[in-house]
C-alpha cells in the first residue's frame, strides 16, 4: 500500500454582488497563479460557516453572512487530498477587495467575464452547474 496523503477539509466562499463575483488569485498549490473562490482548510474545532467567513476576511477583507452549501469539490493532486465544501456567501459592504493571507490579488470579476478568466481546474463547470454563470459555448 502506497502513503496516501490525508484527506483535508476545506471551504469555499462563494459571493455575488451587483452582477459580479468576487475571485482570488491563488499564491499556493493547488492551484498556485490561478483564480478561485476565497477559502482554505477549517481549523480544528471552527465550524463550516466560521471557516468560511474567516477565510473570506483573511483573504479579501470582507466580511459576509454565511449561506447554504452549494456543493462540493474534490481535489486530488501531487500528495493532497481536499474535500471542499463551498458556501453561498452575502454581504452588507461590498467593498473592494485587498488581497491577503495566501491569495496574491482579488477582484470583483463581472459575471460575464468570470468564464475569461484563468480559474482552477473545474471551478468554471461548478459555478455553470449551480447557476452562478452562465455557459459560453
Amino acid at each position: 500500500m502506497t502513503d496516501l496523503p490525508p484527506v483535508e477539509l476545506c471551504v469555499g466562499a462563494v459571493l455575488v454582488d451587483d452582477g459580479r463575483l468576487l475571485l482570488v488569485r491563488r499564491g499556493r498549490a493547488p492551484g498556485a497563479g490561478e483564480w478561485s473562490v476565497p477559502g482554505g482548510r477549517v481549523q480544528s474545532g471552527e465550524t463550516l460557516p466560521e471557516a468560511v467567513l474567516r477565510e473570506l476576511m483573511e483573504e479579501t477583507g470582507i466580511e459576509g453572512l454565511c449561506g447554504d452549501l452549494l456543493g462540493w469539490v474534490e481535489l486530488i493532486d501531487h500528495g493532497h487530498h481536499f474535500v471542499v465544501l463551498d458556501f453561498a456567501v452575502t454581504t452588507l459592504d461590498p467593498i473592494e477587495p485587498v488581497a491577503g493571507d495566501d491569495a496574491l490579488d482579488a477582484e470583483w470579476v463581472a459575471l460575464d467575464e468570470v468564464g475569461e478568466w484563468a480559474l482552477v481546474e473545474g471551478l468554471a463547470q461548478f459555478l455553470i452547474d449551480n447557476d452562478i454563470i452562465e455557459r459560453t459555448i
